[in-house]
């Protein structure tokens, strides 16, 4: 039997920041190109504020020349959240305004193609992830006090030196990185129960998506095309429920790990 999980050392993740350039062994190539990135961040539903015909909500600075800035969430109960406050103490501003899901992969493409810089995106990371995070961090023995960014969260061996932990899909060897460590920590109870010597001395460590989607961007290691971007439940579930005619693909559920089909 082939081990449908184990321990990549592929990467290397320091500081808060994923360096992909660490593939020990490995023959350096091109850097993702942008539709390889998109394609990693493709199955992340994010949730924006839009108006009827469907142009995001936008905020910007009075008296200056700022770029106008659009939020974009991570949780769909927060935008929701956002829009009835809106409501109450705007209702003229939120009038005809709510909230859509869009893939992170096409607010990456937007951005991207806005050479103009006349249009920026904020990122609003779920605020207790972001507590979390800070826990992590001061738990892996770092001195901090914030966590800027929105939070992901990835299984490490303590074992095996820069070692991540890989699931099967398909026919290819992922490693899952979590917007919310309760979906890491759950999948790893899952392994325990399976593989339990793969659990041994597992710790968890956090990243940002910012720092992410900059080194998908820069990196020359392929391996980065291995990685696999976990939502967080409810928002899968969320999407899932929505009409499939005129909706994009439904994103894939979280991963459930099982034993592979035995090499032939």
């Amino acid at each position: 039997m082939k081990s449908f999980v184990r321990w990549s050392t592929a990467l290397s993740l320091a500081g808060g920041v994923l360096l992909g350039s660490l593939f020990v062994g490995g023959a350096r190539s091109l850097a993702l190109t942008a539709e390889q990135v998109a394609e990693r961040l493709r199955p992340v539903p994010v949730f924006t504020l839009t108006d009827r015909e469907g142009s995001p909500l936008v905020a910007t600075q009075e008296g200056q020349n700022s770029t106008p800035v659009a939020g974009v969430f991570i949780s769909m109960q927060d935008a929701q959240n956002f829009l009835t406050s809106l409501r109450q103490n705007n209702p003229d501003v939120a009038q005809g305004v709510q909230v859509t899901p869009v893939s992170l992969a096409e607010v990456y493409q937007l951005e991207i193609a806005d050479e103009s810089n006349e249009l920026e995106f904020a990122f609003i990371p779920m605020q207790q992830e972001v507590q979390v995070a800070v826990e992590v961090l001061r738990q892996n023995g770092e001195n901090v006090q914030e966590f800027e960014g929105v939070p992901l969260f990835i299984a490490r061996s303590g074992a095996q030196e820069n070692g991540y932990l890989t699931i099967q899909q398909g026919d290819q060897q992922v490693i899952p990185i979590f917007f919310k460590r309760d979906d890491l920590q759950a999948m790893l109870e899952r392994v325990r129960q399976q593989q339990p010597e793969l659990t041994n001395n597992v710790s968890i460590q956090v990243v940002n998506l910012e720092g992410l989607i900059n080194t998908l961007q820069s990196s020359e290691n392929q391996e980065l095309n291995r990685i696999l971007l976990v939502p967080p439940r409810e928002s899968i579930e969320f999407i899932q429920s929505l009409p499939r005619e005129g909706q994009a693909p439904a994103p894939q559920g979280q991963p459930q790990p099982r034993p592979a089909a035995p090499r032939q």
